[in-house]
């Protein structure tokens, strides 16, 4: 497979090199901008020594390597987009696809097509600035530096190239495909903004995290690209069009099949959802214990000074705080204002999860669940029993709230996940249909009323244990 590969990106080079439209581009951010940074540098460089303030630039040159690698890799995202749709508006897409080789080395061909090019402009634009820094002011960033930045370019161009590959595949017009690129583009700019932050501040630990993170993504991007690929879809496809009509019969079909019963979405639907999505369930549950643990572990590696958490509360004081806006992040402690908080926390985890594979629902959870552990272990070191604050301030509530959340973000794992890998004689859009289906049954049927009786039980009986345990 991998020398059926190489045949189409020769081809594909071939065809990019001769194109001046993509070359003259690419020879400029290669050469020139390098160079435009490196004199920005040294004028950077040079002000901030009048005021003694050298750690700026060692903070600058990360940063100015960081955009000099990007700035050449952006244009994959423009080659990847032609990958296909280019071709079939050039006619030549039909002889490439009866070649005799498999989808996986036809997929893999145009990716490394997309890739290589851009990424050795920016290596060779990364050398090209690094030297001029060196000749005109001797610094040489740390190794380890530049070499988070490098693999972070390189993550970065993947992730860009399969995404576009996938868009490429699944459209008509080169026109359709540009506009799909925005769903591109906005997640990387975020990203190169957060990155920029990290190398500002000097917090270069925490960019190993951000490529692990990267890596996964091209992983399930590249599963996607291979699992949706479907030569016979692409020729037959004609137009891009939203069948608003259609995807509605289809999602009623999924959420109510023939008609609605209350009596089967209880005694047959539900039960079936939670043995179909048993994995992601687990998977959630195991989120919960290990935020729990997270946080019992940030409280023992940072202490609260005794006296911080109060040991003892009244009724009045307890109901009061936790009601006045801006005290804390935490509602009011009435069941109306507690329930449409956690409907809006878990809607919005749904939401962001389906533009990130799943991934930010779990971390939506992973966040509260941490803070818990935090208070539970800041708690043993204030001398008060962990088990005990569990008992008053979670369990009476969290009976139903952490069923509830857990549920709910599973289903949202699997709504992110929907379109990496659909069964069988399955479409993305028909899986991420019949996911959302299943998410909306389950959030209506079962989330929604343990969420109801949880915010009732916090409101009114949490309180009342929390005095009987610590009250004064």
């Amino acid at each position: 497979m991998f020398s059926d590969a190489l045949i189409i990106t020769r081809r594909e080079i071939r065809d990019s090199i001769r194109d001046w439209r993509i070359m003259a581009p690419i020879l400029i951010l290669t050469l020139i901008f390098p160079w435009i940074m490196n004199v920005s540098t040294r004028f950077a460089i040079n002000f901030v020594e009048e005021y003694n303030a050298t750690i700026i630039s060692l903070r600058l040159v990360p940063f100015a390597v960081m955009i000099v690698g990007f700035f050449p890799i952006s244009f994959s995202l423009i080659i990847a987009l032609e990958t296909f749709v280019g071709e079939k508006e050039r006619s030549s897409l039909e002889p490439l696809l009866d070649t005799p080789i498999s989808d996986e080395a036809l997929y893999f061909g145009k990716l490394l097509a997309a890739m290589l090019l851009p990424l050795f402009a920016s290596y060779l634009g990364v050398a090209t600035y690094l030297t001029g820094l060196y000749l005109s002011t001797q610094f040489i960033p740390e190794l380890i530096v530049l070499v988070q930045i490098m693999i972070m370019t390189t993550m970065e161009a993947i992730v860009m190239v399969s995404g576009a590959v996938v868009v490429s595949s699944h459209t008509t017009s080169v026109r359709a495909a540009n506009l799909l690129a925005s769903f591109i583009i906005i997640p990387m700019a975020f990203l190169l903004q957060g990155e920029t932050a990290l190398l500002f501040w000097g917090q270069y630990d925490v960019m190993w995290y951000i490529l692990a993170a990267l890596f996964i993504a091209d992983v399930l991007l590249i599963r996607t690209g291979i699992r949706t690929f479907n030569r016979e879809e692409i020729l037959a496809r004609e137009i891009d069009q939203l069948n608003l009509g259609s995807m509605f019969r289809a999602f009623r079909k999924y959420l109510i099949g023939d008609g609605f019963s209350l009596l089967r979405v209880y005694r047959e639907d539900v039960p079936r959802l939670l043995r179909e999505n048993r994995l992601p369930i687990v998977m959630t549950l195991l989120v919960v214990l290990g935020g729990i643990a997270l946080g019992w572990l940030i409280a023992l590696r940072f202490p609260l000074p005794a006296g911080v958490i109060p040991l003892q509360v009244d009724l009045k004081t307890f109901t009061s705080q936790a009601a006045t806006p801006g005290y804390n992040f935490l509602p009011g402690i009435d069941t109306v204002s507690i329930f449409s908080n956690n409907v809006r926390s878990l809607l919005l985890a749904s939401l962001l999860g389906l533009f990130s594979f799943g991934s930010l629902a779990l971390i939506l959870l992973l966040a509260p669940m941490a803070i818990v552990g935090v208070f539970a272990g800041e708690m043993s070191f204030l001398g008060s029993d962990p088990l005990t604050f569990f008992t008053a301030f979670i369990l009476p509530h969290g009976i139903f709230e952490l069923p509830a959340a857990i549920i709910a973000t599973a289903f949202a794992l699997r709504l992110g996940a929907s379109i990496i890998a659909p069964p069988a004689g399955v479409t993305a859009g028909q899986n991420l249909l019949r996911a959302l289906a299943d998410l909306v049954k389950i959030f209506i049927f079962v989330v929604l009323p343990l969420l109801l009786a949880a915010a009732w039980i916090e409101a009114n009986i949490t309180p009342q244990i929390v005095i009987w345990f610590y009250g004064r």
